[in-house]
């Protein structure tokens, strides 16, 4: 059981990673925040616990995805649309 978690905290990792690429503070800001994070649960043994976490990192990914996103959708209306309609 825990090779089969293990592969999913790298996949998490490799996927947080990629998508802290277009971080607004910056990709080595992400990393270094991403890393720090990681570190800190390094010796957790528990499967239900580390599930917990790989959970919590698929969250933090749906909201990256999300601000990004966003953040397009802004660029976008601002590059179509003037101040005035909205």
């Amino acid at each position: 059981m825990a090779s089969s978690l293990r592969g999913e905290v790298v996949k998490l990792y490799k996927n947080l990673l990629y998508l802290g690429r277009e971080y607004p503070k910056g990709a080595d800001y992400f990393r270094s925040r991403l890393k720090a994070a990681f570190l800190k649960n390094k010796d957790e043994k528990d499967p239900e616990k580390i599930k917990q976490l790989i959970a919590r990192g698929e969250f933090v990914i749906k909201e990256l995805e999300a601000l990004y996103f966003l953040r397009k959708y802004r660029a976008m209306k601002q590059r179509y649309y003037s101040d005035d309609n909205q």
